[in-house]
């Protein structure tokens, strides 16, 4: 079974967690299912970017993004070359390596930036 490496994120995984992956499952539900609260504003629709994600090891071992995941992630705040969104991209053999960035859209507009 392939392996995730969460690194930390003060939020939502502040010692970050290694967790077991299984093959075909989204990244969204395999955080999710270990207790990792990522956002997911649209239900996992692949209609917002809340979900985004960057992929520090294993981005190739992924199948490509579709148009419309391409589309959504220019829209994602700190968007990097190997950026997910982490709804439609799905586990394969290989373990991974994520960083849930510390902002999302939605935080940034809520006025969350702002001190």
């Amino acid at each position: 079974m392939p392996r995730l490496k969460v690194l930390p994120q003060a939020a939502l995984c502040p010692q970050g967690a290694e967790i077991e992956a299984a093959s075909g499952a989204t990244l969204c539900d395999t955080l999710l299912a270990n207790g990792i609260e990522i956002e997911h504003a649209c239900e996992k629709s692949c209609a917002c970017t809340t979900c985004h994600v960057i992929l520090r090891e294993g981005y190739d071992s992924l199948d490509a993004p579709e148009e419309k995941e391409e589309d959504l992630l220019d829209k994602a705040w700190g968007l990097e070359a190997t950026s997910r969104l982490s709804c439609q991209a799905r586990v394969r053999d290989a373990d991974l390596v994520i960083e849930i960035p510390k902002y999302t859209i939605n935080y940034e507009r809520e006025g969350g930036g702002k001190k």
